[in-house]
């Protein structure tokens, strides 16, 4: 890494000494700037990777979905997507119909700025919070053990 990347590097130290002050157990890789973890949640466990992006002065939290959707279930799992991202108030689920994968991300520039460790705890705290929420639902619906109506009211006026 060049002079230009001391700020990415400087982040990616601070996010992992963050990882060790909460004692959570991760890989890191210096020439990718990647923190990868694994959660555990109430149900499924979340993987989460960490990307500090030089190249776009960004900090992108990574978490996809444990499972894939067959081609019979991504319609109703759009609209389901749809609906989770209306609810949130930071990071959004992507979904790729094409394939039927699902991720929630999360991102938070750096450019021209100082980012601290809280704003690292609060990525990994809101992105951990948003997918232990949904993960179970976006499986049960992709599963059809639940309906579309069914994902809706299990998931209207909650805090999420």
């Amino acid at each position: 890494m060049t002079n230009d990347n001391s700020q990415a590097l400087n982040i990616f130290s601070s996010i992992c000494s963050l990882c060790d002050e909460i004692g959570l157990t991760y890989e890191r890789s210096e020439d990718e700037l990647l923190i990868t973890m694994s959660i555990t949640g109430e149900d499924l466990p979340m993987k989460m990777g960490i990307f500090v992006r030089p190249d776009r002065e960004l900090v992108k939290l990574i978490s996809p979905m444990p499972f894939t959707v067959t081609e019979d279930r991504r319609v109703d799992l759009a609209v389901a997507v749809a609906y989770a991202n209306y609810g949130l108030a930071d990071g959004c689920f992507d979904y790729d119909i094409a394939d039927g994968t699902i991720s929630y991300r999360i991102t938070a520039p750096y450019a021209g700025s100082i980012l601290g460790k809280e704003v690292f705890r609060y990525m990994i705290y809101i992105a951990s919070k948003a997918v232990d929420y949904y993960n179970d639902k976006f499986l049960m619906l992709s599963k059809s053990m639940i309906t579309l109506e069914q994902f809706i009211h299990s998931t209207k006026d909650e805090d999420k």
